[in-house]
């Protein structure tokens, strides 16, 4: 077993989606915070926020903060992890977001290394635990939540073909697999990405690369989302999708004939974080929304969805269907050097495997 990641978070229970693919634009309202009766307070009366949490996601978990801003118009930004964090560095120089939520810690530490992210310490940051956000003070991002690999398998496929369920990474690249698995394209989706940064550190890069290569023998197609392996795992379409916890929990409770697997040399995770975004002008209101984002209120709702979050609270259920401990699930990950060689990871990624990607839409 693997170092694990030392912090105590919470363990509840999970209803939701995560990382996903497709791009969406919708406008709700609200009121804003306090301003004066100025050009500030009109600017101040509408918030652009980039996100990757999934369209249902967002719906219940603004709805606190839109009964408190009644008067504001939110323009949600939503697309996956890779999407959205390319979108922004296109717009580094006439950035449009006003804040970045629930995106992959190792996507806005890109963001911070090309100085895109203003510091600012939401109310209540004291409560997050050191390993969810920024080291600096005041931080430039702030983890609400953290997600982590699995395999989902179709088990009526599985006996229907006499394979036995994988239980780990190496036996993924066993020869009775071939054409079986999907996965994720890290370049398109976090959970790809953590995926691929997961064996990069447990096996050293070498290594990694040349159990990637025998992987891609196996692989039926790489998705342009992190939820979709799952789905299709619940369709038979590929009776193995590399995917995450929670939303291959989410197709076995909805019926699907699938079995959830943790590999046994420890999960692959990430940390769905917040950020401000540098622009000449930062709205009153967007300050207001990070506060609300760490509040308890919104900490309620990530934990109707996510087995592990940032803030700590003793005593809560371990979530049906995870590990009687999900920290222990993880691997020892550092997010940092992940950021710093992201770029050169997902391009030796895409010159090597991308053939069998997903068309984009």
């Amino acid at each position: 077993m693997k170092k694990v990641l030392k912090l105590s978070v919470a363990v509840t229970l999970l209803a939701s989606l995560l990382v996903g693919c497709g791009t969406n634009k919708t406008t709700t309202s609200g009121k804003p915070g306090g301003a004066d009766a100025s050009q500030a307070e009109v600017n101040n009366k509408e918030l652009t926020i980039y996100t990757a949490l999934e369209d249902d996601q967002i719906k219940s978990y603004l709805e606190t903060f839109k009964k408190a801003h009644s008067d504001l118009k939110i323009n949600i930004v939503r697309d996956s992890t890779g999407v959205i964090t390319a979108k922004l560095l296109a717009e580094k120089d006439n950035p449009q977001a006003d804040v970045v939520w629930g995106t992959a810690a190792t996507s806005l530490l890109v963001l911070n290394q090309n100085s895109m992210l203003e510091p600012y310490a939401p109310k209540g940051v004291e409560r997050v635990v050191p390993e969810f956000k920024d080291t600096a003070n005041p931080p430039t991002w702030v983890g609400i939540d953290a997600w982590e690999t699995a395999f989902v398998v179709n088990t009526k496929e599985m006996e229907k073909r006499n394979l036995s369920i994988p239980q780990s990474y190496e036996d993924l690249v066993k020869p009775e697999y071939k054409g079986l698995i999907t996965m994720p394209n890290p370049a398109a989706s976090g959970t790809g990405f953590l995926t691929v940064s997961a064996l990069v550190q447990l096996m050293g890069k070498d290594k990694a690369w040349t159990f990637m290569d025998k992987l891609h023998d196996n692989i039926g197609m790489y998705t342009q989302s992190g939820s979709k392996p799952s789905k299709m795992a619940g369709t038979g379409e590929y009776p193995i999708g590399i995917s995450f916890g929670y939303r291959g929990i989410t197709e076995k409770k909805g019926g699907a004939p699938v079995q959830v697997v943790f590999p046994k040399e420890g999960s692959g995770w990430d940390v769905e974080a917040n950020g401000l975004i540098k622009k000449k002008a930062l709205k009153p209101i967007a300050k207001e929304f990070l506060d609300w984002a760490i509040s308890e209120d919104a900490m309620k709702e990530y934990n109707k969805n996510y087995a592990i979050i940032s803030v700590k609270n003793e005593g809560n259920k371990i979530p049906e269907g995870y590990e009687k401990d999900p920290v222990k699930q993880l691997i020892k990950n550092d997010l940092n050097t992940m950021a710093k060689e992201r770029d050169g990871i997902l391009t030796e990624w895409q010159k090597r495997f991308d053939s069998k990607s997903e068309a984009k839409k």
